[in-house]
Parts: C-alpha cells; sequence; structure tokens
C-alpha cells in the first residue's frame, strides 16, 4: 500500500475540521476526494503533506509513519502536492517556477531529464520558457503548477481543485493530463470539486461530509449511487 490514513483528526482551534478519517491509496491508483465546500478536502492534503499537525491519527507512506514529518522532508520521500489556487510564483519564468519544483535535488542532469518530461506532458510551457509565471493564462498556469509538482519526481501526486476557474475545454485538457502522468506511473490522489470530471478519471474514491467520509467505492460504484448524483452529479 502506497498511502494509508487512519483515523485522522484535525482542528482548526475550536473547529474539529476532519473526525477520524480513514482511507488508502494503492500503487497506481487515481484516488478521488469528493464533497461540499469545507467538508475538509484540502485540509486532508495539507495534513498529509506536512502543512498541517493533526490532533490525532496517522499518515503512512509505503509503511513509514511521517505525520510528524516536516514538509521539505515529506517532499524528499516521494509526496508532491500541486495547491487549490495554482500559487505559482508570478515574478518568475516559467523555467525558475519548474527549478524550484526541484530544489530537494540536486543532479543537474536528472533535473534537465524531468523538465523534458514535464515538457513532454506540457508542450505549451516549453514555448513561454521564459516567459513570466504572472503574465500566463489560467490554464498555463495550471499546467506550470502541475509540471511543478513534477519536478520532484513523486511517486504520490497530491491535486487539489485542478480544474478550478477554467473553461470547460481546458478542463478537459487537464483530465486527459493527469490520465497521462498517472499512466506513466505517477498514483494520484484528487480533490475536485468537478465531480463528474474527477471519477471519470479515477479507480476508486471516497465522499467527504464536514470531516467524515460517509461513502467509498469504484468511481463506477459512486457513479452509479443515487447519493452521490443528486448532491454532486446533478441529478
Amino acid at each position: 500500500m502506497l498511502l494509508q490514513v487512519e483515523n485522522l483528526h484535525v482542528h482548526y482551534g475550536a473547529i474539529h475540521a476532519l473526525q477520524g478519517i480513514s482511507f488508502h491509496l494503492e500503487q497506481g491508483e487515481i484516488v478521488t476526494l469528493i464533497g461540499a465546500n469545507g467538508a475538509g478536502k484540502s485540509t486532508t492534503l495539507k495534513t498529509i503533506c506536512g502543512l498541517l499537525r493533526p490532533t490525532a491519527g496517522a499518515v503512512y507512506f509505503r509503511g513509514q509513519d511521517i505525520t510528524r514529518l516536516p514538509a521539505h522532508k515529506i517532499v524528499s520521500l516521494g509526496i508532491s502536492q500541486v495547491p487549490e489556487g495554482r500559487r505559482i510564483f508570478a515574478p518568475l519564468t516559467v523555467r525558475e517556477n519548474l527549478e524550484m519544483g526541484a530544489y530537494t535535488r540536486s543532479d543537474r542532469r536528472e533535473i534537465a531529464e524531468s523538465m523534458e518530461r514535464v515538457f513532454a506532458s506540457f508542450p505549451r510551457l516549453k514555448e513561454r520558457l521564459d516567459q513570466l509565471g504572472g503574465t500566463l493564462s489560467g490554464g498555463e498556469q495550471q499546467m506550470l503548477a502541475m509540471g511543478r509538482g513534477l519536478m520532484s519526481r513523486p511517486e504520490l501526486l497530491l491535486l487539489d481543485e485542478p480544474s478550478m476557474g477554467l473553461a470547460p475545454i481546458l478542463v478537459e485538457e487537464i483530465f486527459r493530463i493527469i490520465r497521462e502522468i498517472n499512466q506513466q506511473g505517477t498514483s494520484i490522489l484528487l480533490v475536485e470539486q468537478n465531480a463528474h470530471m474527477a471519477l471519470s478519471v479515477a479507480n476508486r474514491g471516497y465522499v467527504l461530509e464536514t470531516g467524515r467520509i460517509v461513502l467509498e467505492g469504484t468511481a463506477a460504484e459512486l457513479r452509479d449511487n443515487a447519493q452521490v448524483r443528486a448532491a454532486y452529479l446533478g441529478g
């Protein structure tokens, strides 16, 4: 098992944001967390990658307890996050943004190889290498954020709302690339408001409501579930 989350509790002050969630992800899978705003999806990703400390529970990666490790150590173990809202470095060029994603690595040849792999998935970034990140379109910024996340050569990529704010045609493209990244061997934990798209690429999924997992199953099972259809798939 690549990732195992056990009985995770997270508080923001008096707010009990995660209330004992448990789930897992196998090597090679795309697993999606779906739910309304405030359900705890982003909190889950931030806790896995070391940006938040849980009040109880544990996170295991390849069997190793990573619950208390600092974020940069978690990146060097093979987990990378693409944050909600992209968070690219606007004053830096595309090249510099990508290099920031490789900050835990020192072998220049390997970094150059990783950059070429990113260009294979995102050819548009190669065309804009010397352009400032802040001047890119929303779709290009999302591609840059994903490319930056891939520069550390993660085994597990955490994607937080990759379709947010994008036109439908770009959403299709981003999800095509997500499939491609997964087929090349990267496991993916996907948080996504667009449940229809998320379940179209995922192997399995979990439904979060107010900090608890209320449903789980294969993507097909969740697509066919009346509760999921009514709440997240528009009937």
